[in-house]
């Protein structure tokens, strides 16, 4: 009876205990080279619990992949006497070269405002980091034209059903890299969100990098500025020389 007793409490605390994600990338290197027009990443894994075995209630799983962050300054444009100028200006000091997301079901029914925000779950949500101070209002607008900009060069993206999981266990992703994704670390973080509340997450990485000839220009240029500084120049010297004589012969 006692030991009837001990295997029915450690199956109750088996119970309350936290998922484990086991993710996966179909590719953690991505090359690009000449004429590259984009790719597709698979992220992918299960939710087990501490055990090993299929968890035991259902969950909500949010795939995020983000790229390496940079400065950006975001120029607000106005229109004066029917031309349009580069008016007000903010800058920002982490703003995420490539952001995904994609989840099980509208991020707005998993999660809370709060949760979002500490998570960085969904583009309004991304953390920015202005350079100085800035008024709420202001940085709400400028960060909302930068996601605007972003995700219209698809650098910026959010699928609310873009996660599909079988049987509680497997769950998969599937996130559309464009021709002009940015090199650098990127990473694939999973959540798994139960009643509001995240309860597992884990990483994988992915890196993006030139190969072939563009890996070699870039690597002069950034080894050797100097010197492809002086290539550039005797480069467009010599375009703008032929060009002339061209001209002279039509």
């Amino acid at each position: 009876m006692k030991r009837l007793f001990a295997i029915l409490c450690l199956l109750l605390l088996g119970a309350g205990r936290d998922p484990i994600l086991v993710p996966e990338v179909s590719q953690h290197e991505v090359k690009l080279w000449q004429g590259f027009t984009g790719t597709e990443l698979l992220l992918y894994g299960a939710i087990l619990d501490p055990d090993g075995l299929r968890a035991a209630r259902d969950y909500d799983i949010v795939v995020v992949l983000k790229g390496p962050t940079r400065a950006i300054t975001v120029r607000e444009k106005q229109k004066h006497a029917g031309i349009w100028f580069n008016d007000a200006s903010t800058a920002f000091r982490s703003a995420p070269a490539f952001y995904a997301v994609a989840s099980s079901r509208p991020l707005d029914r998993i999660v809370d405002p709060r949760t979002a925000a500490i998570y960085e779950l969904g583009l309004p949500f991304i953390q920015l980091s202005p350079i100085g101070s800035i008024e709420p209002d202001r940085q709400i607008r400028f960060a909302a034209g930068l996601a605007g900009q972003m995700a219209s060069e698809q650098l910026y993206q959010e699928d609310p059903q873009g996660v599909t999981v079988s049987e509680q266990v497997l769950y998969q992703a599937r996130i559309q890299l464009p021709s002009n994704v940015p090199t650098g670390q990127y990473t694939a973080e999973t959540f798994a969100i139960s009643k509001g509340r995240v309860v597992a997450s884990a990483v994988a990485r992915v890196k993006v990098e030139k190969s072939g000839f563009e890996k070699g220009v870039a690597d002069f240029a950034r080894h050797s500025a100097f010197f492809y500084g002086l290539l550039a120049v005797a480069v467009s010297v010599v375009m703008g020389w032929i060009a002339g004589r061209l001209f002279a012969l039509v």
